[in-house]
């Protein structure tokens, strides 16, 4: 056997929101914990540089862009991201909602023997000091158009300011850290420039490298980035029993280093949906180095059935960038959930996405009125593309529902992956995601009333059909064990079968976890990063400290 050039007792794989809390947890117990991402780690000058431009903003190794925010196309889902020391926390809006108590009860996993709302609420008070949850303190024109909105829509009464991970403090000035009684990074106060989804290169919001990782890089966890894992191979001892797992890693920048390979008794897969979705299927159905996974991986796959829909003003010298990205929201009766986003610099690219309001359920009649919008005011349909400072003039307006959707991810060649094996999305029929939401439309028209704007639709989603998230889940879900094989008669269980218990270890393979949105079974409605980091401290919670020698 191959020897391993680190002796660690876990290895994690992925940065993100569930990594990071695995990082700090385990080392804790005395773990000694190797982290392993993808990307790279960022400074307040790389994020300063991503503002300004497309090549230090995208993370597209294979043409030399080394970024950190990702867009990935699917024939039904556009899904976007962050890679990077601190994952997808280095591009979110720093928003952390609880889901409603439909989330608890559904039945993906509710029959499992466990209450998990009140089992989990202790990890979401945990997850919420740590990320240094506060209401948005700040509000500006664009908060007022949103709370005028909800007024003209009878639900004014349920318009609030957003629970943020941003260190608010004094603008601009730096502290000693305010958070973990020094132990942390000194923070500087919001400058309120609504450059959340471009890194805050004025450390200001709490991204996952300045408090999990921090910390547990401080207690002696050793993080790798630029190492991405390709394989995962099960060791065994003399004796034939389970000895943990060897991981093959290369480096995505640079595919010529040698990496050497890495062992550890337990490993913790938290690549993001995406990543851990593809390094299974590979190891299952490529490699066979776990052959014993769950057929249920992929099977089933949530957004937040969101819609993405936007307000531009007519005046080039308005400036609605003052705040936060996200800053206050409001719910429809239905539980739909409404919030404005501020747009930064780096972001006027998705001005081309953006096209004429179209109310119209069924796919391809929406394609034809939206053509026919542009044949009948073609300047007002192309207004956004020719709009100077467009993001200081634009509310964008997004749309969740806690409703079910579906999607599933095959790991097969195809044109969409210039036919490379790799993952592809298959709708589910009268299950998949939504990409028009009656309610996203009546909340554009309702801010552009009240703003003396123009309301716009996603173009991905009126001619492509095709949804966009930043909230992809599942995949790889909680659930009960899978169903038992040539028992000579039908077996009936009540749970629905996981690819992972409720401990997130993976069926058929003790020591290996999944700790990242795949084990979500259900719909989150909101954005669902404290649930991934409430999830990760329940799972590290239930792991015993290392023992002593």
């Amino acid at each position: 056997m191959t020897s391993s050039a680190e002796p660690f007792d876990v290895l994690v794989i992925g940065s993100g929101f569930g990594g990071s809390v695995a990082a700090l947890r385990l080392t804790q117990k005395g773990y000694r914990v190797g982290v392993l991402e993808q990307g790279r780690r960022f400074l307040p000058d790389d994020f300063e540089r991503a503002n300004r431009s497309l090549r230090s903003l995208f993370w597209i190794p294979s043409l030399g862009l080394k970024g950190f925010f990702t867009q990935t196309f699917f024939q039904h889902v556009n899904i976007v991201g962050g890679v990077g020391v601190g994952g997808g926390s280095l591009a979110y809006a720093a928003v952390l909602l609880e889901p409603g108590a439909d989330f608890f009860r559904n039945p993906a996993w509710s029959d499992l023997g466990i209450d998990w709302q009140v089992e989990l609420q202790p990890h979401y008070r945990t997850a919420a000091r740590m990320l240094g949850r506060t209401p948005c303190p700040l509000s500006g024109p664009m908060d007022d158009y949103l709370r005028k909105t909800a007024r003209s829509l009878g639900v004014e009464a349920s318009f609030a300011p957003v629970p943020l991970g941003i260190y608010f403090g004094q603008p601009g000035v730096t502290v000693p850290d305010p958070f973990f009684d020094g132990q942390g990074p000194p923070r500087t106060g919001c400058d309120a420039s609504g450059q959340c989804l471009v890194g805050c290169p004025h450390n200001a919001k709490n991204s996952l490298d300045l408090n999990y990782l921090y910390l547990a890089e401080a207690l002696g966890a050793q993080i790798m980035p630029e190492r991405k894992v390709t394989l995962i191979r099960p060791l065994t001892d003399l004796a034939g029993n389970p000895d943990g797992y060897e991981l093959s890693i290369v480096n995505p920048l640079d595919p010529r280093q040698v990496c050497p390979p890495l062992r550890a008794a337990k490993v913790i897969l938290a690549a993001g949906v995406l990543g851990t979705l593809s390094l299974l299927f590979h190891c299952r159905d490529i490699a066979r180095t776990l052959p014993d996974i769950s057929q249920h991986l992929g099977q089933t796959i949530r957004t937040n059935s969101e819609a993405i829909v936007g307000v531009l003003s007519p005046d080039p010298t308005l400036d609605l960038t003052h705040g936060p990205t996200i800053s206050s929201h409001f719910y429809f009766p239905n539980h739909t959930h409404v919030t404005q986003n501020r747009f930064p610099a780096g972001y006027t690219f998705m001005k081309l996405y953006t096209g004429p309001l179209v109310d119209e359920p069924r796919p391809l009649l929406r394609l034809l009125k939206t053509l026919w919008a542009y044949l009948r005011h073609p300047l007002q349909s192309t207004a956004s593309w020719r709009a100077a400072n467009w993001h200081r003039r634009t509310t964008v307006l997004s749309v969740m529902q806690p409703q079910d959707n579906q999607l599933s991810f095959r790991y097969v060649r195809g044109p969409l992956t210039f036919f490379r094996r790799d993952l592809q999305s298959r709708s589910i029929s009268g299950k998949r995601a939504p990409t028009y939401l009656p309610e996203a439309n009546q909340a554009a028209r309702a801010c552009a009333q009240v703003s003396g704007g123009l309301p716009q639709n996603t173009l991905l989603e009126s001619l492509l059909d095709m949804s966009t998230t930043a909230h992809i889940l599942g995949g790889c879900p909680i659930g009960a064990p899978p169903a038992p094989q040539n028992v000579g008669q039908a077996v009936s269980l009540t749970p629905v079968p996981g690819v992972i218990g409720p401990d997130h270890q993976l069926y058929g393979y003790p020591g290996l976890y999944v700790v990242d949105g795949s084990a979500i079974p259900a719909n989150v409605g909101v954005n669902p990063s404290l649930t991934i980091c409430a999830l990760a401290e329940r799972c590290i919670s239930l792991l015993p400290p290392k023992p002593l020698l």
